[in-house]
């Protein structure tokens, strides 16, 4: 072969594996971002349909007979994988109660908590409100005070930077008298907390508060768009035996989510006790969280643990836990 002819052809055949290496690469690339792809698909599609924060209460033994300082609760919150936080008032007495939830206390409890928040990245939620009076009593005078005792609450939501208030509406447990007494309650203070731009949050928390159908009447007298429902999936007792704890009177917790769930703002998962696969021993958690995702709800979900079996942070991680592999199982 003349050495013209054969630099030209191995030219050639230079150009042509060059173009195959390109080629192969380019495939090798596309196959390797189609797999990035997918995986992150996958991952995404692991991702639960809520965000996760976790219910104070949860640690209430902790505060209360340990002697922990409710203080550390976002340290804790953020080391067990949570972003959120939902305070519970109640824990924070005698120190709140002694001082007559005065405006220098509440601002130092507003104070600590914000700078606990911010130290550890987490997100203030909401504050749960008890002992404050009796939001749904007959009573008009006593309704009233107790509307203006949760306004100091609603403030101090407000300067922490949490989308609401939790409250209760105990009181009447005539049906009638009830809706009409929460109705005038939940109308006075959320008018005033709209102006915090803050909203007010009726928790399913005994008597006929866990009366779905009547809590829901209660949300559409109301008819403003700061007063909502915050479904718990397991505070469904209506009465309880005379002088125990045990229920008398037990309203379907699945039928009361769902008609709570059309004016949910927030959503707290019980817990009590767990199977050896790690399931509550009584809610289903798979079908209340389809009635969850179904209602378009893409919040927190607050983890609440109140069982004896596991020590408060192995409870916690347990439904936290629950709560993931639920939401997977809906696909």
């Amino acid at each position: 072969m003349k050495r013209r002819k054969f630099i030209a052809n191995s030219s050639k055949a230079g150009a042509a594996l060059s173009i195959m290496g390109i080629y192969a690469c380019k495939e090798t690339k596309k196959k390797e971002e189609g797999a990035a792809d997918t995986a992150e698909v996958a991952e995404t599609a692991a991702e639960p349909f809520f965000k996760l924060s976790l219910a104070q209460w949860s640690i209430h033994k902790m505060i209360r007979e340990d002697g922990v300082d409710p203080y550390t609760f976002a340290e804790k919150a953020k080391n067990w994988g949570f972003t959120g936080l939902e305070y519970v008032s109640q824990l924070y007495n005698p120190e709140l109660e002694e001082a007559g939830y005065s405006e220098e206390a509440m601002a130092a409890f507003v104070e600590k908590c914000n700078a606990e928040a911010e130290k550890h990245g987490m997100e203030n939620v909401l504050i749960m409100i008890d002992g404050q009076g009796n939001l749904a009593v007959t009573d008009e005078t006593e309704r009233n005070e107790t509307i203006e005792k949760h306004k100091k609450w609603v403030d101090a939501a407000a300067a922490m930077g949490c989308h609401a208030i939790r409250v209760n509406l105990n009181g009447s447990n005539d049906p009638e008298e009830w809706i009409a007494n929460s109705v005038d309650g939940l109308t006075k203070l959320s008018t005033y907390a709209k102006t915090k731009n803050i909203n007010v949050l009726v928790e399913n928390h005994g008597g006929l508060s866990s009366n779905g159908a009547l809590h829901a009447q209660v949300m559409e007298k109301v008819e403003l768009d700061n007063c909502g429902t915050l479904p718990d999936f397991g505070n469904f007792c209506i009465k309880r035996k005379e002088g125990t704890w045990d229920c008398a009177e037990m309203y379907d917790i699945y039928k009361g989510v769902e008609e709570l769930m059309p004016h949910a703002k927030a959503v707290s998962a019980k817990s009590h006790d767990f199977d050896a696969e790690g399931n509550e021993t009584e809610i289903d958690y798979v079908k209340m969280l389809k009635i969850v995702k179904d209602h378009g709800y893409t919040g927190y979900i607050g983890v609440e643990y109140e069982g004896s079996e596991l020590d408060e942070e192995a409870g916690i991680l347990a439904t936290k836990e629950l709560l993931i592999e639920a939401s997977k199982k809906l696909g």
